[in-house]
């Protein structure tokens, strides 16, 4: 599954199939968005027919978008998930907002869905059959165990195939109409290559500076900032006159390294405050820099130690072998209870109570899932960037805490690593993925606010 995108295939749990929910994480249509396909409305849309479905006693219609509707019951319990969501996170928003933004992103959804029935890639039978079936397998039901919960849900077996269509044509059309939408030329490439290979010096750059560091407090007048200043040039003056740096660092210097002569140790240039960096640069190995450094912290006084340049290039780049489970919020399994259920997911692995890839072969929703949630090999700018932080930040065997991403929140470990060397044509095809994915929510968001201009939305006055 490279770069996580949706795959046809996808493993969706019951609950979320119950529910009707999408399981892309930007497109969640519940089970109200089962509606016969309709045309999209035109530039001047026009009210097309809506399916008369029955709503539950109470219930009531709270917006038509082209041929399908939001229930207000669904209004309704968005608009509670998300006040509880903001409360965990410790955000203050009011019911008038909160009740806004969920009636906005169930529009969405309604725009979304309604457009892929009539314009996205067909889903044939066979394909539909081999999804419900991954669903029952899955939630460890057989075919026959699936029809009755359904039923005991009260949901009808051909309503559910159907809304499962619809989720799978809604992550293909979104994927296909917002990938058509970002363009990337040879010389946002060559931009990008330029970048990385001047960051990938620096990178390379190994430094080791030792300092004596004379602070400063914060707000100090001009009487305590003079006394300092002196006191720093003092041992400057006192080393400029012969005296060993380490011997006056340990007596002057009020950092944490000062046992050490004040030697910060090498370390790559890109790890180090850059006022340090660009203070030594023209400075030779055992070389102090002549005058004081002033910085937020006070006053420094600069030694180079030692300098290493290696040589670098953006062709060799180290790839990953991960593997993930993936669960994808939903009207019935909010972010929360995704998160709790994935730190459970890694305490019961870490006991050994269970192993990665069986737990990723019973509750992963992506096509991994069969492999016990195997990536395999992925060269940087493979996944999307907030998975592939948290992955190179792991160990070998490693394994992160949740990470959310748009397409649901991931358990991810880390199982081999390697340096592998790029040809020129590699290069610029991993450069132009990791482009794609810089550019793809502005893609997103601007093909969103073009499909709701077209489509048709009507909302109603209703009293929650």
């Amino acid at each position: 599954m490279r770069h996580l995108k949706p795959v046809a295939a996808t493993l969706l749990s019951l609950t979320a199939a119950l529910a009707g929910t999408a399981s892309s994480a930007q497109t969640q249509p519940s089970a109200a968005a089962a509606a016969a396909a309709a045309k999209p409305a035109a530039t001047a849309p026009a009210r097309p027919p809506v399916e008369q479905r029955q709503l539950k006693p109470g219930d009531y219609i709270a917006a038509i978008v082209n041929s399908d509707i939001v229930a207000a019951s669904e209004v309704i319990q968005r608009t509670a998930r998300m006040r509880d969501e903001a409360r965990q996170r410790g955000q203050t928003v009011t019911d008038e907002q909160l009740h806004k933004q969920a009636l906005d992103s169930l529009i969405d959804e309604r725009a979304i869905v309604t457009y892929a029935r009539e314009n996205g890639p067909r889903v044939d039978e066979p394909e539909l059959d081999r999804v419900v079936a991954n669903v029952a397998t899955q939630n460890k039901l057989s075919m026959t165990e699936l029809r009755q919960r359904l039923s005991a849900e009260g949901i009808d077996f051909k309503r559910f195939r159907e809304n499962l269509r619809d989720q799978m044509l809604s992550e293909r059309v979104r994927e296909r109409e917002v990938q058509g939408r970002i363009r990337i030329t040879d010389g946002d490439i060559d931009k990008y290559l330029d970048e990385r290979q001047a960051s990938l010096q620096k990178g390379s750059l190994q430094l080791n500076v030792a300092q004596i560091l004379v602070p400063v407090p914060e707000g100090a007048g001009p009487t305590v900032v003079a006394e300092r200043k002196a006191r720093a040039e003092a041992a400057l003056a006192r080393i400029q006159g012969g005296e060993d740096f380490a011997k006056v660092a340990r007596e002057v210097s009020e950092d944490a390294n000062k046992e050490r002569g004040g030697e910060i140790g090498l370390r790559g240039a890109d790890k180090l405050p850059d006022v340090f960096v660009e203070a030594v640069k023209d400075l030779k190995n055992g070389q102090t820099r002549p005058e004081l450094l002033r910085s937020e912290a006070g006053f420094h006084v600069l030694k180079l130690v030692e300098r290493q340049t290696g040589k670098a290039s953006i062709n060799v780049v180290v790839q990953t072998h991960a593997r993930h489970i993936l669960l994808r919020p939903s009207e019935q399994l909010s972010p929360e209870q995704a998160t709790r259920r994935l730190v459970e997911f890694k305490r019961a692995i870490e006991a050994k109570r269970a192993t990665f890839e069986m737990l990723a072969r019973a509750n992963s929703e992506d096509g991994s899932a069969q492999e016990g949630g195997d990536l395999g090999w992925v060269s940087p700018g493979g996944f999307v960037p907030e998975f592939e932080q948290a992955m190179d930040a792991l160990p070998l065997m490693g394994i992160s805490d949740p990470v959310p991403s748009r397409f649901g929140i991931h358990l991810i470990q880390v199982l081999e690593r390697r340096d592998v060397v790029l040809d020129n044509k590699q290069l610029r095809e991993q450069a132009r993925n990791a482009l794609r994915e810089r550019k793809y929510e502005e893609a997103y968001n601007d093909w969103m606010k073009e499909l709701r201009a077209r489509a048709f939305i009507e909302t109603r006055e209703w009293l929650d």
